[in-house]
């Protein structure tokens, strides 16, 4: 029987003092979708309190801990000690990409040095995150879409997560723009491109941030697009033309009363 081509091996290093472990099984659903998480680490000081979630689950996801005392108040053992096992591992050759899991800017530069390398790095992290980081992602995964779940009946009407989204509307300024750098036949551009051409525009681009699962569903209920989905024809999706409103009937002229000669 033929194997299945083996998917990207994949890297995943966790900054524990950065991440919740609440997210870990949805990391892990997540990360299966790119690749497989071949090597999985966690760094941080096991001994503190807080961190108290990860080691509870640890033994269920296979990941192995990195103890990093903190002796000195203010210094961050654990990054120094993600970066330097990102570099070894790097320089293995053994792997096809890296998932970095911090919300820390610290971790930029080793971002841009691994896809300088020509590896794929799929940053996760919290919306806090900033901008240098998540763009030295090829992709970046807040990890509040990742927490995002159907409301259950205990929960309705409360919708704690709703406020973190914003609604499909707000992504017509970026669907827009990638739409316009791409070449269609009179405005259409297929569905799979765009999604293409989002990822390369902004990394941190994801449907969930809008409140639903899928671009095509994101297109169709911001209410600026038309889609073409005739059969047998990838889907297709365009800018709705511009509504003019009615035209207003010009004013005719009264005729001017003859001046008293």
């Amino acid at each position: 029987m033929a194997l299945e081509p083996r998917s990207p091996r994949l890297a995943v290093l966790i900054d524990a003092d950065n991440t919740s472990a609440k997210i870990a099984d949805r990391l892990f659903e997540e990360i299966a979708q790119l690749g497989e998480a071949s090597v999985r680490r966690i760094y941080g000081d096991f001994t503190r309190a807080q961190l108290r979630g990860w080691t509870d689950i640890l033994a269920k996801h296979a990941i192995i801990a990195h103890q990093q005392f903190a002796y000195v108040t203010g210094k961050n053992a654990s990054d120094i000690a993600l970066v330097i096992d990102a570099m070894d591992l790097m320089h293995s050759g053994r792997f096809e990409g890296f998932c970095l899991v911090s919300s820390d800017s610290d971790f930029t530069r080793l971002a841009a040095r691994i896809r300088e390398q020509g590896l794929d790095v799929f940053g996760f992290g919290e919306r806090k995150t900033p901008e240098s980081f998540r763009q030295a992602c090829r992709r970046f995964i807040y990890t509040e879409n990742l927490l995002v779940e159907a409301p259950t009946q205990a929960q309705a009407g409360a919708a704690p997560q709703a406020k973190s989204q914003q609604s499909p509307s707000a992504a017509v300024p970026i669907l827009k723009k990638a739409i316009s750098q791409m070449d269609g036949e009179d405005g259409w551009v297929g569905l799979g491109s765009l999604g293409n051409r989002l990822a390369n525009l902004a990394p941190d681009f994801d449907p969930r941030t809008y409140g639903v699962g899928k671009l095509s569903d994101l297109v169709r209920k911001s209410g600026a697009f038309e889609i073409d989905q005739s059969e047998g024809r990838r889907v297709r999706v365009r800018l709705k033309p511009e509504a003019t409103g009615p035209t207003k009937p010009r004013r005719q002229r009264r005729p001017t009363a003859p001046s008293a000669g």
